[in-house]
């Protein structure tokens, strides 16, 4: 082919929509302004249309999937009602109706007043813990510290089994849509994608507004080299990774060391256990953030409020805790079983 067809064949080519530039010229026509993927073909060529159209494109490491069926309904417990629908719109339905025909529990009911005693009787046994001194610290030692000195207006992301169902109870949310978790059923390696979302708009939006990540050291190890994405960005996040050396339950180095004396640790580790003592903060450090590890309250305490100051770096802070942690004793046995 004469090199002059070619270049016309080029500038024809050159004149056409892209598939990819008219999904980002669609995307951009409903007011999508952030795109986040896991770059590979087709995804980059989808990716440079969307910055071009001006469109903010955030690159990830690690790919995650979201499911929703009907199958789900009453998988944990049994309802005595179930709606099935897009949450938006069942939502709008639910106030329409509320608006025609309002309705509130009656506050002196029995069952307001059992509530009462339940969550008078929680908060003092959660304090009691809270308050032991022995070190290693346990979880609610852990959260009551950085309860203490989180932001009132900071967006708490959490993700893990005890990390994450301790951290529901003590770490307190005062606004609107500023708590993100892995969900009903522990859906491990969302936490760090969800922190990266909700600090790429507080950037934008909210500039100072901290974003703080709580992950069980499992948990984190799900999508832990996200840091790196956190860390390109530059973005306002603080990593707080809960480490216990396992999943729900873990060994001290002693306890590990010995045991490694009866075998390899492919036939004697329990498969809950993870290696001790890991220093997951030099992930952060890796990739120029800062990293600090933990064993005391006073080291919580000091390092959480450089990582609060520092508004410049991300930060992760690998905090040490009892092994053999766990939490309080459940009245309900669904709460710790799947019913799969």
């Amino acid at each position: 082919m004469a090199e002059s067809n070619l270049a016309a064949r080029g500038d024809a080519l050159e004149g056409q929509a892209s598939g990819a530039r008219v999904i980002a010229q669609a995307l951009k026509a409903q007011d999508v302004n952030y795109m986040f993927g896991v770059v590979g073909i087709p995804v980059t060529e989808i990716a440079l249309a969307a910055q071009e159209a001006g469109i903010r494109y955030v690159g990830m490491r690690n790919e995650q999937a979201v499911d929703i069926c009907a199958e789900e309904l009453g998988n944990n417990v049994r309802p005595a009602v179930t709606l099935l629908g897009d949450i938006n719109a069942v939502t709008k339905q639910l106030l329409e109706q509320f608006d025609k025909t309002p309705w509130q529990y009656p506050p002196e009911s029995e069952w307001w007043k059992v509530l009462r005693e339940k969550m008078k009787s929680n908060d003092a046994l959660s304090k009691e813990l809270a308050s032991k001194k022995s070190l290693p610290m346990n979880y609610y030692t852990v959260f009551y510290h950085v309860q203490e000195q989180l932001p009132r207006d900071c967006i708490v992301v959490s993700e893990g089994a005890n990390t994450m169902d301790i951290g529901r109870t003590v770490l307190q949310n005062y606004l609107p849509r500023h708590r993100l978790d892995a969900g009903t059923f522990g859906t491990m390696g969302v936490g760090l994608g969800f922190a990266i979302a909700a600090a790429i708009v507080a950037k934008d939006r909210n500039p100072g507004q901290r974003v703080i990540c709580v992950e069980g050291d499992s948990a984190f190890g799900f999508s832990g080299m996200e840091v790196e994405t956190i860390c390109r960005y530059n973005l306002p996040i603080v990593l707080l990774v809960v480490n216990n050396n396992g999943i729900y339950q873990g060994f001290d180095t002693d306890s590990w060391k010995e045991m490694l004396k009866f075998g390899d640790a492919t036939t004697v580790a329990p498969p809950m256990c993870l290696l001790p003592h890991s220093h997951y903060e030099h992930v952060m450090t890796a990739f120029g953030g800062k990293g600090y590890f933990v064993q005391t309250p006073e080291e919580l305490q000091k390092s959480l409020r450089q990582s609060l100051a520092d508004t410049t770096n991300p930060s992760l802070i690998n905090i040490m805790i009892e092994p053999q942690a766990t939490r309080k004793a459940q009245d309900f046995h669904w709460l710790t079983r799947s019913s799969l």
